[in-house]
């Protein structure tokens, strides 16, 4: 089962990916370098602050950078923004976290189109990829490190960035944002390794050098829309150290409306269910509903292109099984998806009760345009 997470980490990377290596657009290609470093966050346990005080947390990381330029809807109202894929690899391997390197896909969106044309600018980013050679806890061999239960997991990295001009060919950038590594409880144990670094780095622009657009494009008026989304989830869950792992899905049906652009906004249901409660409590009987929970969610869907978008939601149960460690009476999801030109769409999830993982939500569903 834990090989449909690695195929899972890998299917969603393409898919953030996939308006990078459209071919219809005009791009200002960009290469960057750059030295991170900064502290490791403790959970506040003894073990936790041991682990914190190990690690001097130092990496390398390089990117390639495509810049939207063409004057298109969504370009403008993401200021151009740069998609891209990067590298990065720890400079230090240590022995309870391991040597983490990462691949992923990231998004650098300004805060402001004029501000660019300045020499100093600001803006905010996200990556989203798989971090891999980790040492992840051992009975044994590794005790400590309750952060991680496996050398694969999911990776995330947000937040700000400023950008000094040195050249028109060459830009200085400092980040500064919070980086996550997870496997969403597929396996335990999964408190999750938090990482606050600030990242230097000297980007180069590749090829002829493409100015921003100056003139606004024709936007044309937005008419309120409406959609259907059927989703399909499945997943794996680990509820124990050393339990084996167990098939976690579920389907979901949502009615959004699309006033703008940039968001859709809805409500919808959410049925779950969960494998292996014989297995886990074989002195029990479980019907069907002891095996499912039932939820209402509120759905946000935060479109970044025409394609691509980043699913929020927040979830009621009206009704939920504690044995399957749904602990709240609420749950959160985020994530990233990517849309076909027939409707279908694909992406991953995280489903959370209190920012604590349940499980990774691999994504297939069928968007379906209702009345204007």
């Amino acid at each position: 089962m834990f090989k449909l997470i690695k195929v899972g980490f890998f299917l969603s990377l393409t898919f953030l990916l996939g308006t990078a290596s459209a071919q219809n657009a005009r791009f200002q290609k960009s290469l960057s370098f750059s030295y991170e470093t900064g502290p490791m966050l403790s959970n506040g346990t003894d073990w936790g602050n041991e682990i914190k005080d190990a690690v001097d947390y130092k990496a390398l990381d390089v990117k390639m950078g495509w810049r939207k330029i063409s004057n298109t809807t969504y370009n403008y109202l993401y200021r151009y923004p740069t998609l891209g894929i990067g590298l990065s690899s720890t400079l230090k391997n240590y022995k309870e976290i391991g040597m983490p390197h990462t691949i992923y896909g990231f998004m650098e969106i300004p805060f402001s189109i004029s501000g660019q044309r300045d020499r100093v600018s600001f803006g905010y980013f996200l990556q989203l990829g798989v971090g891999f050679n980790l040492e992840p806890y051992d009975s044994l061999a590794n005790p400590h490190n309750k952060y991680i239960g496996s050398n694969i997991n999911a990776y995330i990295h947000a937040g700000l960035s400023s950008t000094v001009r040195i050249s028109p060919r060459t830009d200085f950038q400092a980040t500064l944002g919070l980086k996550h590594f997870s496997n969403g409880a597929a396996k335990k144990p999964n408190a999750g390794i938090n990482l606050f670094p600030l990242n230097l780095a000297m980007k180069v622009k590749l090829g002829d050098l493409k100015a921003i657009p100056t003139q606004r494009p024709e936007i044309g008026k937005k008419e309120l829309m409406s959609y259907w989304n059927f989703s399909l989830y499945t997943g794996v869950r680990n509820y124990e150290i050393g339990d084996p792992t167990y098939f976690r899905g579920g389907i979901g049906v949502n009615y959004l409306l699309e006033p703008t652009y940039k968001y859709r906004v809805g409500l919808g249901l959410d049925l779950f269910w969960a494998q292996g409660m014989e297995a886990r409590f074989p002195e029990e009987d479980f019907s069907f509903k002891d095996q499912t929970s039932l939820a209402v969610v509120g759905s946000w869907e935060w479109q970044l292109t025409d394609r691509l978008y980043v699913p929020i939601a927040f979830g009621a149960y009206i009704y939920r099984n504690e044995l399957n460690q749904e602990m709240t009476w609420f749950y959160e999801r985020i994530g990233a998806r990517y849309r076909f030109d027939n409707n279908m769409f694909a992406g991953m999830q995280i489903k959370a009760h209190k920012a604590k993982a349940d499980f990774f939500e691999f994504t297939v569903g069928y968007t379906l345009a209702g009345k204007k």
